[in-house]
């Protein structure tokens, strides 16, 4: 991996000199290194990146930018397998995830390559006056500079959530990726080279937050921030941006809940909730990591998912049949370790888990881990964990269990699962979440908008709502040739 940024449609060492190292998490061993960006770095790349915005690149047309988009997505799906590998290492998933995940980048930029001609021909809309003396017009216009700062648990799915929109929308940009997995947003800046995306359009600098990402969200020349991370991380960047007064963006945390109904098949409920908390290792922001279960279904359907639980196959992500690989860093290995020695010494009742797998000396292991009967008041209940962690608890009725499900000053996603067409309809209605699911848990789909409530955000990403992220709304009114105006008696 090369020791290098890219700005201005160059590759270039970074001004520090230095680099961070890459750490397979499964092995825990170095296998390379990137540069280590700073402010010098992010002030040549929203420079170059005005540059681009103010020169060819803000005056192209909305097919002339689909065709980028198209040709990248073209790269992606060639080289998937590659970019596919190149995440598991960097991030620890199974192969199977990530090729997964590349399929999904891909698509995004052909998704929004279709947004992209249709901004073309609707970026202008008549208003109607009620003075006819007077014509008015709504023009959508590319928001200028956008600062991009992604998260590590899907690296180069999330820089496309981001990427793929400004570009349609004609922004040019400066894209920071998470410290942890830079690999693939290299990647991409190399296929945007290869491509001929001009230069200036996207700019790649990695490093740490304090020396890219902070100095990125408060430039004056960025005109909107868009982030994903974590609540502590988003309250820094609004701080940063509000200097500037710049939009920001916000996808953050989750502590989604699954409400599973007496009437369920319990096979196909297993199924779900398995799903909603370990894919991805449960290092996903919407993971349905808090379990409301019928209290006439509990201990039948815990039994059934402790044990499908202890089944899955744990180990590098890139051996066959491998489900659950390693947590992404050492960092966050503690991080979730430390919640469960905390849950351990208060004395919750740990169904399964909690441990490092036997057969595993080295990597970031987690088992899958079950809470039974967890107290409201709890941590493990109440706070984000970023693992495969999951906390159950029993509900009465419809009542009790949207009470206990909405008592969180969290609202990202839910989960509901239950034969009762009539139920489905009420609980969609009822709980206070940016997405809800019906009998199912984590489906994404780039055509459907993607966030939250409270503190998982601000805004919302992905399908048409994800294009106005970058988008940006001007009246123009003109006084029609002929007419007098008369306020001084004047003609």
């Amino acid at each position: 991996m090369r020791e290098e940024i890219y700005i201005g449609g160059q590759w270039c060492r970074p001004s520090s000199g230095g680099s961070l190292p890459i750490i397979n998490p499964a092995t825990e061993e170095k296998i390379g290194s990137f540069a280590a960006g700073n402010a010098e770095d992010i002030e040549r790349a929203v420079s170059a990146a005005t540059k681009a915005f103010h020169g060819s690149w803000g005056h192209t047309s909305g097919r002339e930018r689909a065709c980028f988009l198209e040709q990248i997505a073209q790269v992606i799906e060639r080289e998937q397998e590659h970019l596919a590998r190149l995440e598991v290492l960097d991030n620890g998933k199974p192969l199977a995830e990530a090729l997964w995940d590349i399929e999904d980048t891909a698509g995004c930029f052909r998704y929004y390559a279709g947004l992209a001609r249709e901004l073309e021909e609707g970026c202008v809309s008549p208003v109607e006056l009620p003075d006819p003396r007077f014509q008015s017009q709504a023009v959508r216009e590319p928001a200028g500079v956008a600062g991009l700062i992604i998260p590590w648990n899907y690296p180069m799915l999330m820089a496309a959530w981001k990427v793929a929109p400004a570009l349609a929308a004609g922004c040019a940009m400066v894209l920071k990726p998470s410290e942890l997995t830079s690999m693939t947003a290299l990647e991409l800046a190399r296929i945007a080279h290869q491509v001929h995306l001009p230069a200036g359009v996207l700019n790649v600098v990695t490093g740490t937050g304090l020396e890219v990402g902070a100095p990125l969200c408060r430039h004056q020349d960025v005109q909107k921030v868009a982030f994903t991370g974590s609540v502590e991380t988003g309250r820094a960047v609004m701080k940063a941006a509000a200097e500037n007064i710049t939009p920001v963006s916000l996808e953050l945390g989750g502590k989604s809940p699954i409400l599973v109904f007496d009437d369920v098949d319990l096979d196909t409920a297993v199924e779900w909730i398995m799903f909603g908390i370990f894919w991805n290792k449960g290092e996903v922001c919407s993971a349905t990591s808090r379990l409301l279960v019928q209290q006439g279904i509990y201990e039948p359907l815990m039994k059934k998912l402790v044990d499908a639980a202890e089944k899955l196959r744990i180990g590098d992500g890139l051996t066959e049949g491998i489900q659950l690989g390693p947590l992404v860093s050492q960092g966050q290995y503690e991080k979730v370790s430390a919640y469960l020695q905390r849950a351990k010494a208060q004395g919750l009742k740990l169904l399964t888990g909690g441990v490092r797998p036997a057969h595993l000396s080295k990597g970031y292991f987690l088992a899958p881990t079950i809470f039974d009967q967890v107290p409201e008041d709890s941590e493990i209940w109440r706070e984000e964990i970023f693992g495969p962690v999951l906390a159950a608890r029993t509900f009465e009725d419809e009542l009790d269990a949207i009470g206990q499900a909405n008592k969180s000053r969290f609202g990202l996603a839910a989960a509901v699962m239950t034969q009762d067409e009539d139920r489905l309809l009420r609980m969609a209605r009822a709980l206070r979440a940016g997405i809800v699911w019906l009998n199912c848990s984590q489906p994404t789909f780039c055509e459907a908008p993607w966030g939250g409530r409270g503190l998982s955000g601000i805004g919302r990403e992905l399908g048409p709502w994800g294009l106005e992220n970058y988008l940006e709304t001007k009246q123009v009114t003109r006084f029609r040739d002929g007419e007098k105006l008369g306020w001084y008696g004047i003609g």
